[in-house]
């Protein structure tokens, strides 16, 4: 699929299924972010940030490079004073090596081929010390698990190319330090989080 063909895809359903200034699981994931990111003066890779609305809650006072396939989305996020960059986050990414102090994925991974090459590539073009702060659907939680019991997709998105428990997320924080797994978003999270969250926030340093 050509990047195009990508981004008419992606438009079409951040409009239809998400819209505008949408955050999936909203303020526990802004705090998450906002913690791990940082600053001020840190330069960041924002890995799909769609329109920003994630994004400026870290924004202030540091140095924002948003990547996306969805041209209509990082038009709006170019509002916000992010520096755009148009590409297909399949291919490597067009950075030099350890040229960020963060990189952040916000319910990226799920929706790339090879999200392990991606997140190898994200540690080449961190500084030593530096953060990779991302988050992926909860996959395996009962609800889903429900659903496949009784014939049903666990996910219905079709955008969704990978599903992660959440030891397919420490599988790759492997090469990080300090790996941090946060469950979120649920009501009934308190009583057992890996079961009922729907969220998985995570981060990692590359090694000095």
């Amino acid at each position: 699929m050509g990047l195009e063909e990508l981004s008419d895809r992606y438009a079409e359903h951040n409009r239809d299924e998400r819209g505008a200034g949408f955050v999936f699981a909203g303020a526990e994931r802004v705090e998450l972010f906002r913690h791990y990111v940082g600053g001020p003066g840190r330069r960041v890779l924002d890995l799909g940030c769609r329109d920003g609305a994630l994004t400026q809650a870290y924004a202030g006072g540091n140095e924002i490079v948003g990547v996306d396939a969805d041209r209509a989305a990082l038009a709006e996020a170019k509002k916000l004073g992010i520096e755009p960059q148009w590409a297909d986050l399949d291919e490597p990414l067009p950075f030099a090596d350890a040229s960020f102090d963060v990189v952040v994925a916000g319910e990226l991974l799920e929706h790339l081929r090879d999200p392990r090459r991606v997140v190898a590539d994200v540690r080449r073009v961190l500084r030593p010390g530096g953060t990779f702060v991302a988050s992926v659907p909860n996959a395996y939680r009962l609800k889903n698990r429900a659903r496949f019991l009784v014939g049903r997709k666990p996910e219905n998105d079709p955008t969704h190319l990978q599903m992660f428990a959440p030891a397919d997320v420490r599988l790759l924080l492997a090469d990080f330090d300090d790996p941090q797994l946060h469950f979120i978003a649920g009501r009934l999270v308190p009583l057992h989080a890996r079961w009922f969250a729907n969220d998985i926030v995570f981060s990692g340093r590359k090694p000095c």
